[in-house]
Protein backbone atom coordinates (compact mmCIF):
# COMPACT_ATOMS: atom_id res chain seq x y z
CA UNK A 1 0.00 0.00 0.00
CA UNK A 2 1.21 3.55 -0.64
CA UNK A 3 0.11 6.30 1.30
CA UNK A 4 0.55 9.93 0.52
CA UNK A 5 0.17 12.79 3.17
CA UNK A 6 -0.09 16.45 1.77
CA UNK A 7 0.65 19.32 3.96
CA UNK A 8 2.80 17.46 5.56
CA UNK A 9 4.36 20.19 7.71
CA UNK A 10 1.63 21.53 9.43
CA UNK A 11 -0.17 20.85 12.47
CA UNK A 12 -2.08 17.80 11.54
CA UNK A 13 0.25 16.70 8.22
CA UNK A 14 3.36 16.08 11.48
CA UNK A 15 0.79 14.56 13.90
CA UNK A 16 0.27 11.87 10.98
CA UNK A 17 4.19 11.76 10.31
CA UNK A 18 4.33 10.73 14.38
CA UNK A 19 1.80 8.05 14.21
CA UNK A 20 2.76 6.63 10.93
CA UNK A 21 6.16 6.27 11.97
CA UNK A 22 5.55 4.74 15.93
CA UNK A 23 2.19 2.91 15.03
CA UNK A 24 0.50 4.17 17.76
CA UNK A 25 -1.60 6.54 18.46
CA UNK A 26 -2.33 8.55 22.01
CA UNK A 27 -5.49 6.41 22.37
CA UNK A 28 -4.51 3.26 20.21
CA UNK A 29 -2.67 0.96 17.70
CA UNK A 30 -3.01 1.66 13.87
CA UNK A 31 -3.46 -1.34 11.20
CA UNK A 32 -0.49 -2.95 10.76
CA UNK A 33 -0.97 -2.26 6.98
CA UNK A 34 0.17 1.34 7.80
CA UNK A 35 3.23 0.82 9.38
CA UNK A 36 4.76 -1.15 6.63
CA UNK A 37 3.10 0.91 3.90
CA UNK A 38 5.24 2.83 1.22
CA UNK A 39 4.54 6.50 2.88
CA UNK A 40 5.57 9.80 1.42
CA UNK A 41 5.35 13.11 3.16
CA UNK A 42 4.89 16.38 1.14
CA UNK A 43 3.96 20.13 1.77
CA UNK A 44 4.51 23.17 -0.46
CA UNK A 45 8.16 22.93 -0.99
CA UNK A 46 8.01 19.40 -2.83
CA UNK A 47 4.05 19.87 -4.54
CA UNK A 48 1.94 22.80 -5.17
CA UNK A 49 -1.24 21.19 -5.43
CA UNK A 50 -3.45 24.46 -7.41
CA UNK A 51 -1.11 23.30 -10.10
CA UNK A 52 -2.90 20.16 -11.86
CA UNK A 53 0.53 19.18 -13.69
CA UNK A 54 2.72 19.08 -10.78
CA UNK A 55 -0.34 16.98 -9.13
CA UNK A 56 -0.28 14.99 -12.01
CA UNK A 57 3.65 14.38 -11.94
CA UNK A 58 3.91 13.70 -8.10
CA UNK A 59 1.11 10.82 -8.73
CA UNK A 60 3.24 8.85 -11.27
CA UNK A 61 3.55 6.59 -7.84
CA UNK A 62 -0.26 5.62 -8.02
CA UNK A 63 -1.34 6.30 -4.49
CA UNK A 64 -4.16 4.12 -3.06
CA UNK A 65 -4.38 6.60 -0.20
CA UNK A 66 -3.68 10.51 -0.23
CA UNK A 67 -4.68 12.31 2.68
CA UNK A 68 -5.08 16.25 2.09
CA UNK A 69 -4.50 18.11 4.72
CA UNK A 70 -3.33 21.28 3.22
CA UNK A 71 -5.37 24.29 3.36
CA UNK A 72 -5.36 28.55 3.43
CA UNK A 73 -5.99 28.50 6.93
CA UNK A 74 -5.46 32.49 7.87
CA UNK A 75 -9.32 33.01 8.36
CA UNK A 76 -8.73 36.81 9.14
CA UNK A 77 -6.35 37.08 5.56
CA UNK A 78 -8.86 35.00 3.48
CA UNK A 79 -10.90 38.45 3.72
CA UNK A 80 -8.87 40.34 2.19
CA UNK A 81 -7.55 37.79 -0.52
CA UNK A 82 -10.82 35.55 -1.90
CA UNK A 83 -8.31 34.37 -4.60
CA UNK A 84 -5.46 32.97 -3.04
CA UNK A 85 -8.10 31.38 -0.18
CA UNK A 86 -9.93 29.56 -3.12
CA UNK A 87 -7.18 28.40 -5.04
CA UNK A 88 -5.68 26.40 -2.29
CA UNK A 89 -9.18 25.47 -0.41
CA UNK A 90 -11.40 24.56 -3.36
CA UNK A 91 -9.02 24.83 -6.58
CA UNK A 92 -6.57 22.66 -4.72
CA UNK A 93 -8.72 19.88 -3.44
CA UNK A 94 -9.96 19.88 -7.19
CA UNK A 95 -7.14 18.78 -8.49
CA UNK A 96 -5.95 16.20 -6.15
CA UNK A 97 -9.77 14.82 -6.73
CA UNK A 98 -9.07 14.55 -10.27
CA UNK A 99 -6.39 12.82 -10.21
CA UNK A 100 -7.26 10.59 -7.28
CA UNK A 101 -10.23 9.67 -9.64
CA UNK A 102 -8.10 8.57 -12.20
CA UNK A 103 -5.89 6.33 -10.56
CA UNK A 104 -8.57 4.69 -8.15
CA UNK A 105 -7.02 6.21 -5.23
CA UNK A 106 -9.14 7.16 -1.85
CA UNK A 107 -8.95 10.98 -1.25
CA UNK A 108 -9.16 12.08 2.82
CA UNK A 109 -10.32 15.62 2.43
CA UNK A 110 -9.98 17.72 5.91
CA UNK A 111 -12.42 20.20 6.40
CA UNK A 112 -13.79 22.69 9.20
CA UNK A 113 -17.03 24.14 10.61
CA UNK A 114 -16.89 27.23 9.28
CA UNK A 115 -19.04 25.56 6.66
CA UNK A 116 -21.79 26.16 9.09
CA UNK A 117 -23.06 29.21 10.09
CA UNK A 118 -23.43 29.17 13.72
CA UNK A 119 -26.59 29.52 14.48
CA UNK A 120 -28.31 26.62 15.68
CA UNK A 121 -28.05 25.71 19.32
CA UNK A 122 -27.67 21.73 18.45
CA UNK A 123 -25.22 19.87 17.34
CA UNK A 124 -24.49 20.19 13.73
CA UNK A 125 -24.67 16.80 11.75
CA UNK A 126 -23.58 15.81 7.99
CA UNK A 127 -26.95 16.03 6.63
CA UNK A 128 -27.53 19.47 7.95
CA UNK A 129 -27.13 22.41 5.36
CA UNK A 130 -23.72 24.28 5.02
CA UNK A 131 -24.35 27.86 5.30
CA UNK A 132 -20.87 29.57 5.34
CA UNK A 133 -20.59 33.17 6.47
CA UNK A 134 -16.76 33.87 5.57
CA UNK A 135 -14.86 33.53 2.87
CA UNK A 136 -12.70 30.91 4.86
CA UNK A 137 -16.07 28.53 5.36
CA UNK A 138 -17.18 29.78 1.75
CA UNK A 139 -13.96 28.20 -0.02
CA UNK A 140 -13.56 25.00 2.10
CA UNK A 141 -16.95 24.53 1.10
CA UNK A 142 -15.84 24.72 -2.71
CA UNK A 143 -13.39 22.72 -1.95
CA UNK A 144 -16.02 20.21 -0.45
CA UNK A 145 -17.83 20.39 -3.47
CA UNK A 146 -15.19 19.99 -6.15
CA UNK A 147 -14.09 16.74 -3.69
CA UNK A 148 -17.57 15.20 -3.85
CA UNK A 149 -18.41 15.50 -7.96
CA UNK A 150 -14.81 14.32 -9.15
CA UNK A 151 -14.07 11.86 -6.49
CA UNK A 152 -16.50 9.26 -5.40
CA UNK A 153 -13.97 7.63 -3.43
CA UNK A 154 -13.61 9.92 -1.08
CA UNK A 155 -14.44 10.88 2.40
CA UNK A 156 -14.78 14.60 3.48
CA UNK A 157 -13.37 15.30 7.83
CA UNK A 158 -15.15 18.23 9.14
CA UNK A 159 -13.60 19.36 12.57
CA UNK A 160 -13.22 22.26 14.52
CA UNK A 161 -10.63 24.21 17.36
CA UNK A 162 -7.67 21.75 16.76
CA UNK A 163 -4.65 22.07 18.37
CA UNK A 164 -1.46 19.74 18.72
CA UNK A 165 2.41 19.15 19.41
CA UNK A 166 3.18 20.96 16.06
CA UNK A 167 2.87 24.51 14.93
CA UNK A 168 1.08 27.49 16.67
CA UNK A 169 -2.56 26.95 18.15
CA UNK A 170 -5.16 28.13 21.07
CA UNK A 171 -3.49 26.05 23.69
CA UNK A 172 0.08 27.25 23.12
CA UNK A 173 -1.44 30.86 22.80
CA UNK A 174 -2.46 30.68 26.22
CA UNK A 175 -0.20 28.59 27.65
CA UNK A 176 2.55 31.87 26.76
CA UNK A 177 0.10 34.47 28.49
CA UNK A 178 -0.91 32.42 31.06
CA UNK A 179 3.26 33.00 32.38
CA UNK A 180 3.61 36.41 31.38
CA UNK A 181 -0.10 37.76 32.24
CA UNK A 182 -1.84 38.07 35.64
CA UNK A 183 -5.21 38.06 33.66
CA UNK A 184 -6.76 37.43 30.02
CA UNK A 185 -9.71 38.27 28.18
CA UNK A 186 -11.14 35.06 26.40
CA UNK A 187 -14.81 35.48 24.54
CA UNK A 188 -17.58 33.21 25.94
CA UNK A 189 -20.38 33.18 23.89
CA UNK A 190 -18.62 31.28 20.92
CA UNK A 191 -19.44 27.47 21.33
CA UNK A 192 -17.76 24.38 19.96
CA UNK A 193 -15.14 21.44 21.30
CA UNK A 194 -11.38 20.98 21.40
CA UNK A 195 -9.91 18.72 19.38
CA UNK A 196 -6.79 16.90 19.48
CA UNK A 197 -4.87 16.35 16.35
CA UNK A 198 -3.75 13.47 17.36
CA UNK A 199 -7.09 11.62 17.75
CA UNK A 200 -8.22 13.27 14.87
CA UNK A 201 -5.41 11.59 13.03
CA UNK A 202 -5.89 8.09 14.41
CA UNK A 203 -9.62 8.30 13.58
CA UNK A 204 -8.96 9.12 10.13
CA UNK A 205 -6.64 6.39 9.53
CA UNK A 206 -9.53 4.16 10.31
CA UNK A 207 -11.92 5.67 8.49
CA UNK A 208 -9.39 5.36 5.19
CA UNK A 209 -9.58 1.92 4.95
CA UNK A 210 -13.35 1.57 4.92
CA UNK A 211 -15.44 1.97 1.75
CA UNK A 212 -18.10 4.20 4.16
CA UNK A 213 -16.92 7.36 1.59
CA UNK A 214 -18.73 10.37 2.36
CA UNK A 215 -18.82 13.26 5.18
CA UNK A 216 -17.63 12.64 8.45
CA UNK A 217 -17.52 15.02 11.69
CA UNK A 218 -14.49 13.93 13.95
CA UNK A 219 -13.96 16.64 16.99
CA UNK A 220 -13.46 16.28 20.54
CA UNK A 221 -16.52 15.29 22.36
CA UNK A 222 -18.39 17.30 25.18
CA UNK A 223 -19.12 20.86 24.69
CA UNK A 224 -17.11 24.24 26.06
CA UNK A 225 -16.82 27.95 24.89
CA UNK A 226 -13.43 29.52 24.47
CA UNK A 227 -12.69 30.89 27.90
CA UNK A 228 -13.78 27.52 29.80
CA UNK A 229 -11.33 25.60 27.00
CA UNK A 230 -8.79 29.08 28.41
CA UNK A 231 -9.39 28.17 31.82
CA UNK A 232 -9.11 24.16 31.57
CA UNK A 233 -5.66 25.03 30.08
CA UNK A 234 -4.44 27.36 33.47
CA UNK A 235 -5.80 25.08 35.74
CA UNK A 236 -3.85 21.54 34.59
CA UNK A 237 -0.90 24.13 33.75
CA UNK A 238 -0.93 25.06 37.37
CA UNK A 239 -0.92 29.03 36.28
CA UNK A 240 -2.78 31.56 38.02
CA UNK A 241 -3.91 33.71 35.06
CA UNK A 242 -7.60 34.55 35.54
CA UNK A 243 -9.39 34.12 32.75
CA UNK A 244 -12.08 37.31 32.02
CA UNK A 245 -15.26 36.16 29.80
CA UNK A 246 -15.93 38.70 27.28
CA UNK A 247 -18.78 38.86 24.53
CA UNK A 248 -17.49 38.77 20.44
CA UNK A 249 -19.06 42.28 20.51
CA UNK A 250 -16.38 43.31 22.81
CA UNK A 251 -14.14 42.31 20.44
CA UNK A 252 -15.04 43.17 17.19
CA UNK A 253 -13.39 41.70 14.51
CA UNK A 254 -14.37 41.97 10.21
CA UNK A 255 -14.33 37.96 9.61
CA UNK A 256 -17.61 36.72 11.38
CA UNK A 257 -16.38 33.02 13.17
CA UNK A 258 -19.85 30.79 14.41
CA UNK A 259 -21.28 31.75 17.51
CA UNK A 260 -22.20 27.81 17.73
CA UNK A 261 -19.84 24.79 15.86
CA UNK A 262 -20.50 21.70 18.18
CA UNK A 263 -20.18 18.77 15.34
CA UNK A 264 -22.53 15.23 16.00
CA UNK A 265 -20.46 12.58 14.97
CA UNK A 266 -22.97 10.15 13.20
CA UNK A 267 -21.23 9.19 10.80
CA UNK A 268 -18.12 8.28 12.86
CA UNK A 269 -20.98 6.25 15.30
CA UNK A 270 -22.34 4.24 12.31
CA UNK A 271 -19.13 3.11 10.53
CA UNK A 272 -15.94 2.25 12.61
CA UNK A 273 -16.84 3.64 15.91
CA UNK A 274 -16.39 6.90 18.08
CA UNK A 275 -13.14 7.01 20.07
CA UNK A 276 -12.74 10.63 20.07
CA UNK A 277 -11.65 11.82 24.22
CA UNK A 278 -13.87 14.17 25.60
CA UNK A 279 -12.46 17.52 25.44
CA UNK A 280 -11.70 17.35 29.26
CA UNK A 281 -9.57 14.00 28.92
CA UNK A 282 -7.41 15.32 26.00
CA UNK A 283 -6.80 18.26 27.30
CA UNK A 284 -5.11 16.81 30.48
CA UNK A 285 -3.15 13.74 28.73
CA UNK A 286 -1.80 16.72 25.78
CA UNK A 287 -0.87 18.81 28.86
CA UNK A 288 0.84 15.98 30.81
CA UNK A 289 3.54 15.65 27.56
CA UNK A 290 4.07 19.90 27.45
CA UNK A 291 4.92 20.80 31.14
Amino acid sequence: MKVLVVGANGQLGKEFQEILRNGTADIGKIDDCFITAEKTYVDIDELDITDIQAVKKIFDKNFDIVINCSAYTNVKGAEEDFDTAYKVNALGARNLAIICSKIGAKLIHVSTDYVFDGNSNIPYTEADIANPQNVYGKTKLAGENFVKEFCPKSFIIRTNWLYGKYGKNFVYTMLNLGKVKDEINVVEDQIGTPTNANDLAYHILRIALTEEYGIYHVSGNGVCSWKDFAEEIMNLSGLKCRVNGIKSSDYPEKVKRPSYSVLDHVMLRLTVGDQMRNWKDAIKSFLKGEL
